[in-house]
């Protein structure tokens, strides 16, 4: 029988401790740098999620401010040390924030569209597709460093400081950006909790087990698989937003295989299924690997590569796994022996008041 409720117990226990972890207990026990390193940590957890919706359910893996004295103000930074005086056409938008936070949404969705629509019409998938995907990060990648003058090349975006004239280097203003991105991150899971117990997320889950019965049974695969990619997009788009914002800068080194490994590992350490367990695992992996890096800075690698490795093969179904197959049954039983003796309590007082027992 199919769970068509939005949360079950068990996931909304999961969402109150991540909710009492990220809203009252860390901001009670870090300081504000070691808050902020969470809050670049849970950029990540976007992406994870987006993988959640894309590998998990639908199983296709794809891996303008002023700054220092310038001679031409009112352009950034590496514009001028390019000799370009003034800021070129298609910049000029992104002065209105709404339009910026609407293009955050609709570029990388409408781009995954294209993509999407060119591969999955075409039955592309498995591994030919995230070589694919690999391939267009390095075009990406390529044109965004060869463009240096524009972009800024192989820096990128260095030495953000506003946004909209908010100075966003204080400590208060950190604080200010790291609940607005928990905030952010819980619509996200709540997008991705409504989709994953929708009849769209059976299909996907349907389409990933048995893709030829799917399409046989009158559904467009490709359909599913296109907003599927466009989901996972916009869902990391959000976390490279949040991600500028909090560090500062944003670069190309960030496009490539390494960065899109460690996101699969995020998200399978937590559970490729589970939405929840994608954040779990992004946090879990990036709080190992400043622990290692802090302590050993020679071997936190191949500690990083050990935790990832110990947690696949005795916990295949990663972080998420070990909730259902051992806490959650725990937390049922004691809500089932609760309940019963609260039942039995109840009939023995009837009794004892004269009631008839039934």
């Amino acid at each position: 029988m199919t769970d068509n409720r939005f949360v079950n117990k068990s996931e909304l226990i999961g969402i109150l401790l991540l909710a009492a972890f990220l809203v009252v207990i860390l901001p009670l026990c870090l300081d504000v740098f070691r808050l902020n390193l969470v809050a670049k940590y849970l950029t990540y957890a976007f992406v994870a999620l987006g993988l959640v919706i894309c590998w998990g359910y639908g199983g296709i893996l794809s891996l303008g401010e002023n700054t220092k004295i310038q001679s031409t103000p009112g352009i950034p930074d590496f514009m001028d040390w390019n000799q370009i005086t003034s800021l070129p056409l298609f910049w000029k938008p992104f002065h209105s924030l709404p339009l910026t936070i609407l293009a955050i949404i609709l570029v990388p969705g409408l781009f995954a569209l294209i993509i999407g629509a060119a591969m999955f019409k075409r039955r592309v998938g498995g591994t030919y597709f995230a070589i694919i995907t690999q391939a267009v990060a390095a075009i990406l990648t390529i044109l965004i460093v060869g463009q240096q003058g524009y972009t800024g090349g192989i820096n990128g975006m260095t030495d953000l400081r506003t946004l909209k004239g908010w100075d966003i280097r204080p400590d208060h203003a950190k604080i200010v950006l790291y609940f607005f991105e928990v905030g952010c991150l819980f619509v996200c899971i709540f997008i991705a909790q409504f989709i994953r117990h929708s009849k769209l997320g059976r299909i996907l889950v349907a389409m990933r087990d048995k893709e030829d019965r799917v399409r046989f049974s009158g559904y467009s695969v490709a359909n599913f698989k296109i907003f599927a990619f466009c989901v996972a997009a916009i869902f990391a788009a959000i976390g490279g937003a949040m991600f500028a914002l909090n560090v500062g800068f944003m670069s190309p080194s960030f496009v490539g295989i390494v960065p899109s490994i460690e996101m699969v590992i995020y998200t399978a350490v937590g559970g490729r299924l589970s939405i929840l367990g994608a954040v779990y695992g992004t946090l879990l992996v990036n709080f190992a690997k400043t622990s290692l890096s802090e302590s050993f800075p020679e071997l936190w690698l191949f500690g990083l590569g050990g935790l990832f490795i110990a947690v696949v093969l005795a916990f295949p179904n990663g972080l998420a796994g070990i909730w259902g197959d051992y806490v959650a049954p725990q937390i049922a039983r004691l809500f089932a022996s609760r309940k019963m003796k609260s039942d039995d309590g109840w009939t023995d007082k009837s009794v004892a008041d004269g009631a008839p027992a039934e």
